[in-house]
């Protein structure tokens, strides 16, 4: 059985950094693309960026570009996410989300076959 667990959200304030990860078990993760969403209260999750199994990277949009950094450790099973710079508007609930498929990558959240449960990043400003 496939599971996600997130880790490593927090409090912090604007300007800080933060780095989440998400321990993947119960898969061959080498064959699987990875991905980090975000949904804020009150609005729709949002694709922040992807990883697949050759290490080729997605994109967000332009809000999370420069400052957020996707990357796998396939020997430890692990995704992670290196956000600069936060602002106050990246406060969400930060999911990782995996797909088992060898195609291109979309951000539709419903194209994603696994998710976990969750961290909450705040930024305060």
């Amino acid at each position: 059985q496939v599971r996600l667990v997130e880790s490593g959200g927090g409090l912090v304030q604007a300007g800080d950094s933060l780095k989440l990860s998400c321990a993947a078990s119960g898969g061959d993760f080498r064959d699987a693309t990875m991905s980090w969403f975000r949904q804020a209260p009150g609005k729709e999750r949002e694709f922040v960026g992807a990883i697949n199994w050759l290490g080729g990277k997605l994109s967000g949009d332009d809000s999370a570009k420069g400052r957020f950094t996707v990357s796998r450790d396939d020997a430890e099973n692990t995704l992670h996410l290196q956000m600069n710079n936060l602002k106050p508007e990246d406060t969400a609930v930060y999911y990782c989300a995996a797909k088992f498929a060898r195609s291109a990558t979309r951000r539709s959240a419903a194209w994603w076959d696994y998710w976990g449960q969750g961290t909450q990043v705040t930024v305060s400003s």
